[in-house]
């Protein structure tokens, strides 16, 4: 594996990242809440799906106010420096596990609860903004196989892979490689075996080395909607070396205080979307070429807007 050319790769997202720290987003007008809610939303199938999702809850609950939604901001980082430039109100998504490490500058942590207490004091001290309780699923790194390989080797959790590791081609995210704290060297430390060879690729790619057989052992996302579509069995984290990356909207105390409707309408959405929902969102627009808007929207009519508080759970099955 070429380490130089990847080691440049990061040090150019840095950079990209630092121009835009010093200055508000090119095109995007104030999101100061004078005129509107201005949400955020990061480039993945997930994250403009959620974008919506937090539009759709808005103007349904509060039907006579203008939603704008900015999308394909990159990364958490842009996300983060949008709603601190005023560009923003609200995220759509964040995942506590990457804003633990990322914009907070924290150590990983292991447990869920302590993680999202950490990010909730984090972010209201720091930044002055809110970050909500989790919508109901966890986005994190996930060892996968195909049902075929978990059947032949008995595979459940990430130990069991450990009699047959060496003989096995693993496909990994270019990024984990040389992740600090949850990463290919944690990994070795943590579960105490390798793999014959690890290849590093765009985390688009793996799923399908995977399912062409260029890979025995995928790294990907645990609410990836190509896990149901190529019928990928999901590896259990037995020791714990994935931090947790529970999915929460975050929103800007200024914007809370201008209405103050808003924070029932983002806590309408507490534990009422489950992985599963999320997998077959996610599914539904990269197999099925549904546009994330439209995936939203009838996401929430189906579960009514969480008017009852309750989701519809077989959605997702």
């Amino acid at each position: 594996m070429n380490k130089l050319k990847m080691k440049k790769s990061f040090l150019l997202s840095l950079v990209s990242a630092g121009v835009l720290a010093g200055c508000a987003l090119p095109g995007l007008g104030s999101g100061s809440g004078e005129k509107g809610i201005t949400v955020a939303g990061v480039t993945s199938t997930e994250g403009l799906i959620m974008s919506y999702v937090v539009e759709g809850m808005i103007e349904h609950y509060m039907d006579d106010m203008d939603v704008q939604v900015i999308n394909n901001l990159g990364s958490s980082t842009v996300s983060h420096q949008a709603l601190l430039n005023g560009d923003a109100n609200i995220a759509g998504v964040k995942y506590t596990g990457t804003s633990l490490t990322g914009e907070l500058g924290e150590d990983p942590i292991t447990d869920p609860e302590k993680a999202l207490e950490v990010v909730v004091e984090g972010f209201d001290k720091e930044f002055d903004l809110k970050w909500f309780p989790s919508y109901g699923f966890a986005n994190s790194y996930a060892f996968m196989v195909t049902k075929e390989t978990a059947e032949e080797y008995g595979l459940e959790k990430i130990s069991d892979l450990e009699p047959y590791a060496l003989e096995m081609n693993a496909g990994v995210d270019n990024s984990w490689i040389e992740r600090e704290g949850d990463g290919y060297d944690a990994f070795l430390d943590t579960y105490g075996f390798d793999f014959n060879r690890v290849y590093p690729m765009q985390i688009g790619l793996v799923y399908d080395a995977l399912q062409a057989g260029s890979m025995d052992i995928i790294l990907g996302y645990s609410t990836d909607g190509r896990i149901a579509s190529y019928d990928l069995v999901v590896l259990e984290d037995d020791l714990q070396l994935f931090p947790p990356y529970d999915a929460s909207p975050l929103a800007t105390n200024e914007i809370l205080e201008t209405y103050p409707e808003l924070e029932g309408i983002l806590l309408r959405m507490e534990g009422m979307i489950s992985e599963e929902q999320m997998q077959e969102m996610n599914y539904e627009a990269d197999n099925n070429l549904k546009e994330p808007k439209v995936v939203a929207d009838d996401f929430l009519e189906d579960n009514n807007y969480f008017e009852d508080g309750s989701s519809n759970t077989e959605g997702g099955e």
